[in-house]
């Protein structure tokens, strides 16, 4: 395989990092990142925090030790997406930033994301589209790594913006699956110090046992003393426009609320489209199961 061109190009040009979806659906010309080698790998801070390149692999996450005893959310999240191939190649910064994966759009359909005023998956077909929030597209966002961030209130570097919560990447825009503006590159995301005591899981619901995007997933981190939930960080994806926390069922967990009665709670903010009425069944127990695995870890 020929390597892409390497010419100064301008910033407006998309980035080329792991290229496990730009090089399937954009052709021409890209920056290309891999000489950036100071965007790659995983820094660890004095106070036990982490840095993690934007250029880090899926699956160095996944199988570090020390991040794995640090965030095992992140990781368990990590080693539990796509296959090992796409692992392999695909990057923290792409996953993070990754188009959204409805139909309509990648058919060439027009669409709010391609210049269109219009969402076609709404007079269409749907049953893979969101359950939470209203707004005029309703492509879940993509990213399994950004929920798992956003249960850490993780941020992210921007070059030239400096340190941004992770959750300020996303919005309700219809436009766009991220809100950067075309040229800002991402460098790294950046985790607090770590929790003692921790304890998490992930959990993705799919249509088929491999290689499949989850209909709803959802990742868990608890802290439990004394028989009590003393700490509590819920996030799910594949359901709304944007990675979501789920503060209701973090609540009810510190309350003693039991595990299928706080999960049942993530229904509250669920405003199906027709076809995505069996995702709040579904975003429900997703998230029981999540949490049933992480207490008893």
């Amino acid at each position: 395989m020929t390597e892409p061109t390497r010419v100064a190009l301008p910033a407006v040009l998309p980035f080329l990092a792991g290229g496990t979806d730009l090089i399937t659906r954009a052709a021409g010309e890209w920056i290309d990142l891999r000489d950036r080698t100071e965007l790659a790998g995983i820094a660890w801070q004095p106070d036990g925090s982490a840095r993690i390149g934007a250029l880090t692999t899926i699956a160095e996450l996944a199988r570090d030790p020390r991040l794995r005893a640090a965030y095992p959310a992140l990781a368990d999240t990590a080693a539990g997406m796509a296959t090992p191939q796409v692992r392999a190649m695909g990057t923290l910064g792409g996953n993070l930033l990754q188009r959204n994966r409805c139909a309509y759009f990648r058919g060439g359909f027009a669409c709010h994301q391609n210049g269109g005023d219009s969402c076609p998956a709404r007079e269409g077909i749907s049953r893979y589209g969101t359950v939470i929030g209203t707004g005029p597209c309703v492509a879940p966002h993509p990213s399994s790594l950004a929920m798992a961030l956003l249960a850490y209130d993780a941020t992210v570097e921007v070059e030239g913006r400096g340190h941004l919560p992770v959750g300020s990447l996303y919005g309700d825009d219809p436009t766009r699956d991220h809100l950067l503006a075309p040229g800002e590159l991402l460098l790294a995301a950046e985790l607090p110090p770590p929790v003692a005591g921790e304890r998490a899981a992930y959990v993705r619901a799919t249509g088929r046992v491999q290689a499949e995007w989850p209909l709803a997933e959802a990742t868990a981190r608890v802290v439990v003393a004394g028989g009590s939930v003393v700490l509590a960080a819920v996030a799910a994806g594949g359901v709304a426009r944007t990675p979501v926390r789920l503060p209701e069922v973090e609540a009810a967990l510190l309350a003693g609320v039991p595990i299928a009665e706080a999960a049942a709670r993530a229904a509250t903010r669920c405003a199906p489209l027709p076809d995505t009425r069996y995702k709040v069944a579904l975003l429900t127990g997703t998230v029981e199961h999540v949490l049933t695995v992480a207490i008893a870890d």
